[in-house]
């Protein structure tokens, strides 16, 4: 196997175990993950451990047979683990946004000595706890430790701080209508490895309801409720909808449930209802990324909805975000508002991790 298929492998492994967790997943001793924790800990400051540490592993895991402490050519039995560095592992930890060297972590002086790494290694390696943890990684690899489960820590434990980062999104003026939702649609369903996705459509609803609170005559004495995390459920909340409106009696006023991905539904009609059929709310919205109704269920739908009205006294209405969303920017005095508000809610969102704020400013680069 290919190193880059290797690490791309192992990468792609890593982003599935942590799913939306805040914590690493694995099989390893607490004694491994000890050593392992001490090495992400440091991996900002020592760059050239960390990068050292995850070429050991790498060529390990593809050429077993090599005695990886034996890190330069000139070492009896040993391989070039800077030209292997700086082909495959430095450009890889770049691509990740994760701590990198600008060539290679050999360029370390700490590092580079013409003597094996073990235990007996004489590099000025600081802390000291940094320089056992990191001998005795590699003496573990050695000695027949997993390379596959020691690289999906380091990785976890990367994209875990990594998605801590706190990243400036940009914030473009002077978009048309159009350009935004456009640039709304790439961010929506762009593909991303990390979940977290289905909250984008979530947070542009909130924030253009942020505008329209303001600026509509309709909510005039109303009051936006505050988003919810993407974990609360609306039973245990006490919410009708992802974003909720409540007049001047503190009684919803109007609501929508967003969903991202899914065709609206005479299930999902149904299920809405049995939300919000005890409060006196007086719109309540279903949208979705799926355009349109199951195309089977749009008479029974219509009819439901009537129901529903004749009932209750709620207008429910199903759309697509898209159209939602180009209708509402139309209200607006000032489009570059919705902007801001979306921006602020994407980079602070506990649900959505790096690639989906990165992917935000790439497609603004792209425009």
């Amino acid at each position: 196997m290919e190193p880059k298929e290797f690490l791309n492998n192992q990468f792609d492994v890593s982003v599935k175990l942590i799913a939306s967790n805040d914590f690493i997943t694995t099989q390893l001793t607490v004694e491994e993950t000890d050593l392992l924790n001490i090495i992400i800990k440091h991996s900002e400051q020592a760059k050239g451990i960390l990068t050292v540490c995850i070429t050991s592993i790498v060529y390990k895991a593809l050429h077993p047979e090599q005695d990886i402490r034996n890190h330069q050519n000139s070492i009896k039995g040993g391989y070039s683990g800077r030209t292997f560095d700086s082909q495959h592992i430095t450009p890889f930890l770049k691509s990740c946004h994760f701590p990198a060297m600008a060539e290679s972590g050999w360029l370390t002086r700490s590092l580079e000595q013409k003597v094996p790494y073990d235990r007996n290694y004489t590099g000025a390696i600081k802390p000291n706890i940094l320089k056992t943890a990191f001998l005795g990684i590699l003496d573990n690899i050695q000695n027949g430790a997993k390379c596959a489960l020691y690289l999906q820590y380091i990785f976890q434990g990367l994209i875990l701080k990594r998605n801590k980062q706190i990243i400036e999104l940009a914030k473009p003026a002077n978009l048309s209508i159009k350009s935004i939702l456009d640039l709304l649609d790439l961010h929506f369903n762009s593909k991303y490895q990390a979940e977290g996705a289905s909250r984008l459509p979530v947070l542009a609803i909130y924030a253009i309801y942020k505008c329209l609170t303001i600026e509509a005559k309709r909510f005039e004495n109303k009051k936006l409720l505050p988003i919810e995390s993407h974990t609360s459920a609306d039973t245990r909340s006490g919410r009708i909808g992802d974003v909720e409106v409540i007049d001047e009696n503190s009684r919803s006023f109007e609501a929508v449930e967003v969903k991202h991905g899914i065709p609206i539904s005479f299930q999902l009609v149904q299920d809405a209802y049995s939300k919000f059929q005890t409060t006196p709310v007086k719109r309540y919205y279903i949208l979705s990324t799926a355009h349109y109704p199951i195309k089977d269920e749009m008479d029974k739908i219509s009819i439901e909805i009537q129901r529903i009205k004749n009932i209750h006294g709620c207008q429910l209405i199903v759309n697509g975000i898209m159209d939602s969303l180009k209708y509402y920017l139309r209200l607006l005095e000032n489009p570059y508002e919705f902007i801001e508000n979306y921006v602020k809610l994407v980079e602070t969102d506990n649900a959505l991790k790096f690639e989906h704020k990165e992917r935000w400013n790439k497609l603004i680069s792209e425009l």
